[in-house]
């Protein structure tokens, strides 16, 4: 008897065992809670927790809520960056968080794309960026890491689940854009998407219908497979004001009723919505209080009529250039590091220094504020965590807490910043509603592997008016005017300009209609440059036609300018130290007639740190197989002028240069929590990765300005990052970085160093014309 018992348990342990070993996984963390056992595979429905009930297993089958509307993901949670956080889902109209049980890479990589990232480079557990509220949606979710949404993957299925928000689940994502993917928005703007979502302005008047932007006319929204009224009713300046904002105005004015009401009394209305109630405030006119038509029944607007408003566009999209010199925008707020129109990193003016904004309390009420002020209308979102990228200079404000009626982001209330409470990776940002122009029906792409590259195609007339397609000339073309190209199509920035397109000859336009292009690179479309009235080009075949890649995201370099000036000093260096210097032509003209090996050249030496604060590595424009071998310094130069130094006089004119070639552009350093990816050593990888810095010492060759034929006197030092424009970068106004520099013969000062974009307009003209500068003499 005792021998069959242990041949029985023998055997159920034989069939028990791999079971088990196939079907346990390894605790997702280490500080489980005392009174829980370990989670029970989705895959099966035994082993229960002695605390717990048992738990249905999962169900293959997706949500119904994924054939109906797409699901909303958002990150959450402190401290964090903006591509890392607290991972919560909009389910039934409440946002709710996601189990870490068995939660894994693959999960992480289905949630980033979704929230418009590549793909994730890690996830966290044990509620890392702090404990959600309201419902724990999902629990045991398992993905294979292919699907399209979260809800697609197995789990318990909705609101089933046994975890508290100690065990919130959080993802780490790789800080690479999906290009063309459309942001939701980062702030809540509680928004009921199923009342209303797309509104416009019909013009009726003839002329106006062939004007953009359409700045007035009978309010509309779109409904079914239409588009229906509003009846005025009631209608406030406050609701015109909500309405200009959503279509890219900052300001309403009051418009005439009469000559209205004679049109649209001859005119068939449908009204779908009876009655708005805004404050004002609101970013879209969903938000606003809003009574429907009953389904199912024939109303009129009895003593209205069709809701009409008048908007003022603002400088940017005005027709009329009376009306631009009378309102300018803002002098003491800007955006930078933005792609698009309207949208970018929030910097304020104060003591003639530009800084920026901390994201606490970052609110679209505040963003729509700053968009106004600058010409644009409400804000479409309100950016957290340096998502166009980090500034260099002070941080001014923090927890701004705008009403949404201010005319100034410096008439809310806000917090003064300590050195303690914000870093530049919490920058706020912005992206705001611009008036709709159709700069983009007129340019197009051809023959590109994706929409983000190919020929430029143009929309030009012939002398009889008719509308054709046509080339623009590749001759002069440059980063600069593919920026402009980019922009207008809505495609990010620029990557590359292209002189030649024969591997894009897929079109059959083959007419140039453009030439000449020059443009500042802030133009919103190439009509805009300035180009030859009449088509002059050398190179008119085809395969000479201008063309452009452009990306979602750049790359964007700057000089820490007080490192300059504190590192600044003077060094008479034999020239038998200098061979290798004077082969990579680092020595002025003269030295060529220097008596060597004997002598010294006198070198004004210092620091140069450049960081990336973009959001794309900085890599050099040729390929590894390129770059150039110098047997001297032994080693490669992937650029041939990384940065150029100069000394310059009171007018401008260089007295003495100095360029330095990328013999080693990698991440000497970077900030908490970037990890190093470039490294020279062994013919590695080039570059400068987001978040990081070069250093390029004092005491390296080429790290200087050959002053040895320099008077004494006052001058302007200036080094300018990638001067060439060889590399795309989201800002070049930053690139140049100027000192106030005394020379008298014997020791150099520098004073005032700053990047190029740093002060005020009053401010640099006034660094420019500071006492001995204008007579070249020392005080």
């Amino acid at each position: 008897m005792q021998k069959s018992r242990c041949t029985l348990a023998f055997s159920f342990l034989l069939l028990w065992l791999p079971y088990c070993l196939a079907q346990t996984t390894p605790s997702n963390r280490a500080t489980r809670m005392p009174t829980r056992a370990a989670t029970p595979s989705p895959t099966r429905a035994a082993t229960l927790s002695p605390t717990r009930a048992a738990t249905p297993s999962p169900t293959p089958s997706p949500s119904p809520q994924a054939q109906t509307e797409r699901l909303k993901v958002r990150l959450s949670g402190y401290p964090r960056k903006h591509n890392e956080g607290r991972i919560e889902l909009f389910y039934k109209g409440e946002w709710g968080t996601i189990c870490d049980d068995d939660f894994s890479i693959s999960n992480a990589n289905v949630l980033c794309r979704q929230l418009g990232f590549v793909s994730a480079t890690g996830w966290t557990h044990s509620a890392k960026y702090g404990k959600g509220q309201g419902k724990i949606w999902l629990d045991n979710v398992l993905c294979n890491g292919g699907e399209k949404s979260i809800e697609l993957c197995k789990s318990r299925g909705w609101g089933n689940s046994d975890c508290t928000h100690d065990e919130d689940a959080g993802v780490v994502c790789k800080d690479e854009r999906i290009p063309g993917f459309v942001d939701s928005n980062v702030i809540d703007a509680h928004v009921n998407e199923n009342k209303i979502e797309e509104v416009r302005l019909r013009p009726v008047v003839t002329m106006s219908r062939k004007k953009l932007p359409v700045t007035e006319g009978v309010v509309e929204v779109r409904y079914k497979d239409g588009w229906a009224q509003i009846c005025d009713l009631g209608w406030t300046i406050k609701n015109t004001r909500v309405v200009c904002g959503m279509l890219g105005f900052p300001h309403e004015r009051k418009v005439n009723k009469n000559f209205y009401k004679l049109y649209l009394e001859r005119q068939k209305n449908f009204y779908h919505i009876h009655s708005v109630a805004c404050t004002g405030t609101e970013v879209h006119l969903a938000a606003c209080p809003l009574e429907f038509s009953k389904p199912n029944t024939t109303t009129t607007c009895e003593g209205g009529m069709a809701a009409v408003v008048s908007c003022m566009p603002g400088p940017l999209f005005m027709q009329n250039n009376g009306q631009k010199k009378k309102l300018k925008t803002a002098s003491n707020v800007r955006l930078k590091g933005g792609a698009k129109l309207g949208e970018g990193r929030v910097e304020v003016l104060k003591d003639n220094e530009w800084g920026t904004v901390c994201d606490d309390r970052w609110d679209l009420l505040s963003a729509s504020v700053v968009c106004r002020e600058l010409g644009f209308g409400s804000a479409k979102e309100a950016l957290t965590g340096a998502r166009m990228g980090q500034g260099m200079g002070p941080i001014y404000m923090n927890e701004v807490k705008c009403l949404g009626h201010e005319k100034s982001i410096w008439n809310c209330p806000f917090k003064n910043i300590t050195s303690e409470d914000c870093q530049h990776m919490e920058d706020a940002a912005i992206r705001c509603n611009v008036p709709h122009m159709g700069f983009e029906h007129s340019i197009r792409l051809t023959g590109g592997r994706t929409r983000y590259e190919g020929r430029v195609e143009v929309l030009g007339s012939d002398s009889n008016g008719t509308q054709s397609w046509g080339l623009v000339c590749g001759e002069t073309w440059s980063t600069k005017e593919a920026m402009v190209v980019c922009r207008q199509m809505g495609l990010g920035y620029a990557n590359q300009g292209l002189q030649e397109t024969w591997y894009w000859d897929s079109s059959n336009v083959t007419e140039m209609v453009m030439s000449g292009v020059k443009c500042t690179g802030n133009e919103m479309s190439l009509n805009q440059c300035q180009h030859h009235k009449t088509v002059s080009c050398q190179k008119a075949a085809a395969r000479f036609a201008a063309g452009v890649i452009c990306s979602e995201t750049a790359s964007d370099l700057v000089l820490n300018a007080s490192l300059v000036q504190e590192t600044v000093y003077i060094e008479d260096r034999p020239l038998h130290m200098l061979y290798c210097a004077a082969e990579e032509n680092c020595l002025s003209k003269s030295a060529a007639k220097a008596n060597w090996p004997y002598g010294h050249r006198r070198l004004l030496r210092f620091s140069s740190q450049i960081h990336n604060i973009g959001r794309a590595d900085f890599k050099p424009k040729a390929g590894r197989h390129s770059w150039v071998w110098h047997a001297c310094h032994g080693h490669y130069h992937s650029m041939d002028i990384f940065t150029h130094y100069d000394l310059l006089n009171a007018n401008g004119t260089k007295v003495a240069e100095g360029h330095k070639a990328s013999f080693c552009l990698e991440d000497t350093d970077c900030q908490e929590g970037v990890s190093k990816r470039y490294e020279c050593a062994n013919f590695g990888d080039q570059g400068i990765t987001v978040g990081c810095w070069d250093l390029y010492r004092h005491d390296i060759d080429c790290q200087w300005i050959d002053i040895t034929d320099v008077k004494p006197g006052n001058y302007i030092l200036q080094v300018v990052i990638n001067p060439n424009h060889e590399v795309a970068e989201s800002d070049f106004t930053n690139n140049a970085m100027k000192c106030n520099c005394k020379y008298d013969g014997h020791r150099i000062w520098l004073h005032n160093c700053h990047i190029g974009d740093a002060f005020s307009e009053e401010a640099e003209r006034r660094f420019e014309k500071y006492p001995g500068q204008l007579n070249n003499q020392i005080p």
